[in-house]
């Protein structure tokens, strides 16, 4: 029980709560302390998203597919065509002869059961027997049957026998039309195939009914042969292709159907113009960020608000004083300069490694390193730019993405960018985390731990001052009492 003063006549609530006061002062700090420190991990988690959405930006410089200063414009449907950077600009003629295929076979008819009923793929075989199979080059693949091996478990033992084979099968019972579809997985001549039978009666029962001979099915209506697909590029003869593709004089052709297509490349510098700039501009405002954060200046004599402090303030008195305490945050950060440092490097230093004579710096490309004050900020001679990319796409291409020794700009930037991501999340956590081991989450996790202390501790010394007080309190009382029993005594005995 609290006596508050009846004793004494002091005001002991008011007097407590000053005393705890001052007592909270060390707790008060250490709860500034805390949330500066949250708002340090925040900023530093935009920060390392501001790095990681640069590098999405940036990314697609690194891949050849970027620079592309050639469209292709085509007639007939007979082929596509994409250019490429080492396209040659003119018209050029695509005549396709034959298109690349697979080898086919089917059942000649849909398989029975002995009561007439249409087979399905838990139909049993019902007779023991070997499948033979020969590819072009004469490889043979054998395949045990038994006579209770579901149909669909045949076309199983079919497609994993010839697995990793030069001639790898697709096999499947389709229990619609009661038949056995089996096909190549590759395309082409070389792809091509015998399937032979120890029995007639087992060819019979897989591939026709009776009275077909399926001693080899080698040829009939069911069996479809693979073919090279080939065509004539400006006259000249492309053949042996296993796929319906080719890449002729820089030009990615897709052969579509028999017939003439005519393929038109000119000059477009425009798409990898834009790519450029805009990866840039999103340089530009990422430092202009991270150069306002390492010099913002820090106002120590505004430290956080305490829940208690903001009570006695006006809104418009938080805001302004926010302002302050959140100013500085990331001054001087040793991450984010080195990271400023190092990308301007990547961005200028020279790309070692190139031919005598290419292009190997932005600035021969138009883009160089602005006023000083700017912090490094790049800007685009937009003639210049456009001009290599029209005269030296392969060249500007070799600026950017040369992986090998010697990385090429966005190679080194893209470097750069994951290292300092990588320290950022050491530093505070990823943008989107919500359980990390990073540096600040663990000293958050530590000041919570003390604060908790403090105010255990805090408990046990109000409780002592109530106690005290309490006490003293108590002693007034007698005091009083006394007092009062004596002048009594002493005046009954006037």
């Amino acid at each position: 029980m609290r006596i508050t003063g009846l004793g004494s006549g002091m005001d002991i609530d008011y007097m407590v709560k000053e005393m705890m006061t001052a007592e909270r002062i060390p707790m008060d700090k250490l709860s500034q302390k805390k949330i500066w420190t949250e708002w340090q991990q925040q900023a530093y988690r935009e920060s390392n998203l501001s790095l990681s959405n640069f590098r999405t930006a940036f990314e697609s410089l690194r891949f050849s597919r970027s620079f592309n200063a050639y469209s292709a414009t085509i007639s007939g449907g007979a082929a596509t065509a994409t250019a490429t950077s080492t396209t040659v600009p003119g018209t050029y003629s695509i005549d396709v002869q034959s298109l690349a295929s697979s080898a086919k076979m089917h059942s000649a008819s849909s398989l029975v059961e002995g009561d007439g009923s249409a087979s399905t793929g838990a139909s049993p075989l019902g007779i023991d027997g070997k499948v033979t199979i020969e590819d072009s080059a004469g490889e043979i693949v054998e395949i045990n049957l038994v006579a209770t091996d579901k149909l669909s478990d045949v076309a199983s033992k079919i497609q994993t026998a010839t697995a990793g084979t030069t001639t790898e099968l697709r096999a499947g019972f389709d229990a619609t039309t009661s038949r056995f579809f089996i096909s190549t997985k590759g395309m082409g001549e070389n792809q091509n195939f015998t399937m032979k039978f120890d029995s007639t009666a087992l060819g019979q029962r897989l591939m026709g009914g009776a009275g077909t001979d399926v001693s080899t099915t080698s040829g009939g209506a069911n069996v479809t042969a693979a073919t090279d697909g080939s065509f004539l590029y400006d006259g000249i003869p492309v053949t042996g292709l296993t796929e319906n593709k080719a890449t002729i004089n820089g030009l990615n052709i897709e052969l579509k159907s028999i017939g003439n297509s005519t393929v038109s490349i000119s000059t477009d510098t425009e798409a990898p113009f834009q790519t450029i700039k805009k990866a840039i501009e999103s340089y530009n405002e990422m430092i202009e960020k991270f150069e306002k954060q390492v010099v913002e200046k820090h106002y120590k004599d505004f430290p956080p608000l305490t829940d208690d402090q903001r009570k006695e303030l006006s809104e418009s008195e938080i805001k302004l004083w926010d302002e302050k305490a959140r100013s500085g945050l990331l001054r001087s950060d040793p991450i984010l300069r080195e990271t400023l440092t190092n990308l301007r490097r990547a961005f200028a230093d020279p790309v070692e490694g190139l031919p005598a004579g290419s292009l190997n710096t932005l600035s021969a490309i138009g883009i160089t390193t602005g006023n000083f004050r700017e912090g490094g900020k790049l800007n685009i001679d937009e003639a210049k730019l456009r001009q290599a990319l029209a005269e030296k796409p392969d060249e500007v291409m070799q600026l950017f993405t040369k992986k090998t020794a010697g990385q090429g700009v966005a190679e080194r930037v893209y470097t750069e960018l994951n290292d300092s991501i990588r320290k950022l999340s050491n530093k505070a956590g990823a943008p989107t985390a919500l359980n990390d081991n990073s540096t600040l989450t663990q000293r958050l996790k530590q000041m919570d731990t003390q604060i908790k202390t403090w105010q255990s501790r805090l408990v046990s010394i109000e409780d002592r001052y109530w106690k005290q007080f309490s006490a003293m309190e108590k002693a007034m009382n007698q005091m009083n009492q006394q007092s009062s029993w004596i002048q009594q005594n002493m005046m009954g005995g006037m």
